[in-house]
């Protein structure tokens, strides 16, 4: 039996950060991870460039069914604190667009950075480390068993993630930890994950396959202004995997695909200084060649080689609200293989928002991905993990 003062389970950026906090308060800290080697997760991030943070982080830029939790850990522990924390291991980074920082070099830099601050305060990290058991001490805390051995700790951390992305080793551990211990879970759903489409809108994806088009698009009330890819089997880039967190099966969606024009407007004064192009022609430039195509070949195409000027108001008003309201409705997502986060999870009714440990069950502390609260795209997320590892590293 081996002791320890904490017990990490997870080497994820928020079980990192949660264990080199802990060793800095002269905590003896011990990190299980399951994986071959920690940090997969951070290391793939950001097109292996890793968006550490956001300049732009508020509370309204998380999802949770209690809205309020988040904003004392993000208070705590802000992005200027992290970046300050980059900048003195000097790592060099840019912001590439919306407030999103990403290392110049490599998202190795990052995963160094927390690998250096955990050895430095002496950190013991076992990976290949498959928990069989947790178990509460009569005296308190906690043993855990890991094939032949055993550890003991007084404070243990889940931080072991979601289910997103499950080949970099995602599993529901942490969620089997919190039923264990009596927690409820909120039903758990892919998020920042491209669309899928079985209908017409697949073929215009496949045909269209690698286009990026600036949108805006919209449900529920949520509406973002960023890239819309398309993709073989639907779409993808950062409008829809910002709005996939949002969206709730057998709904539409809705596309702005000329956001910077009013539609009507346009397609009228196109008929008066254009009138003898054809539709497309004019729209080529706009939306490219191939989506004017497809979508001619749907919405308009008796009218695919009739000159503008012969087209009527009363079509062009429907084209133009096509354009500018396109009604697609997914028939799913991608789900957890290429989801990069998970939504829901541990109900944060059960947590404290200052320590993140349990109410109900002493020395037990929830952090990141495991928790319901879920980040924007855009580095969000992983502010979340650096602030909640934060939190509850001050106090196990």
């Amino acid at each position: 039996m081996k002791d320890y003062d904490v017990i990490v389970i997870g080497g994820g950026a928020a079980g990192l950060f949660c264990a080199f906090t802990a060793g800095q308060r002269g905590q003896s800290v011990l990190v299980l991870d399951s994986s071959n080697k920690v940090g997969k997760k951070i290391l793939m991030s950001g097109g292996g460039r890793c968006n550490f943070t956001n300049l732009d982080t508020t509370p309204e830029n998380f999802l949770s069914s209690n809205p309020h939790f988040c904003i004392s850990a993000l208070n705590r522990y802000n992005q200027w604190q992290f970046i300050d924390l980059v900048e003195r291991h000097q790592i060099p980074y840019h912001e590439k667009s919306h407030g999103e920082l990403f290392c110049d070099n490599s998202s190795k830099d990052i995963l160094k950075m927390l690998l250096d601050e955990c050895a430095a305060v002496g950190v013991v990290i076992e990976t290949k480390a498959m928990i069989s058991q947790v178990e509460v001490c009569d005296e308190g805390g906690f043993t855990l068993s890991v094939k032949e051995k055993h550890f003991q700790c007084r404070s243990l951390v889940v931080a072991s993630g979601g289910l997103s992305i499950p080949t970099l080793g995602a599993s529901g551990f942490g969620y089997d930890i919190a039923e264990q211990f009596g927690l409820n879970l909120l039903p758990r759903t892919a998020g920042l994950v491209p669309f899928t489409f079985s209908d017409w809108v697949k073929d215009i994806s496949e045909a269209n396959s690698g286009l990026s088009v600036d949108v805006e698009m919209s449900v529920n009330g949520m509406s973002f202004r960023e890239n819309l890819l398309f993709t073989h089997r639907g779409i993808s880039g950062p409008a829809a995997l910002q709005l996939s967190s949002y969206w709730k099966p057998g709904q539409f969606i809705s596309v702005n695909l000329l956001p910077d024009q009013n539609a009507q407007a346009l397609l009228l004064e196109l008929k008066q200084s254009n009138p003898k192009s054809l539709l497309r022609s004019l729209l080529s430039p706009l939306l490219s060649k191939g989506l004017t195509q497809s979508l001619e070949s749907i919405y308009w195409a008796i009218y695919a080689d009739t000159a503008i000027a012969e087209i009527p108001n009363g079509v062009l008003q429907y084209i133009a609200d096509t354009l500018s309201n396109w009604q697609l409705k997914p028939s799913g997502t991608e789900g957890y293989r290429t989801a990069e986060v998970t939504l829901c999870g541990v109900d944060t009714d059960h947590i404290s928002s200052k320590t993140m440990e349990c109410k109900t069950q002493p020395g037990l502390y929830f952090v990141g991905e495991v928790l319901d609260v879920t980040g924007h795209l855009g580095g969000y997320n992983f502010q979340w993990a650096w602030a909640s590892g934060y939190a509850a590293g001050c106090y196990v």
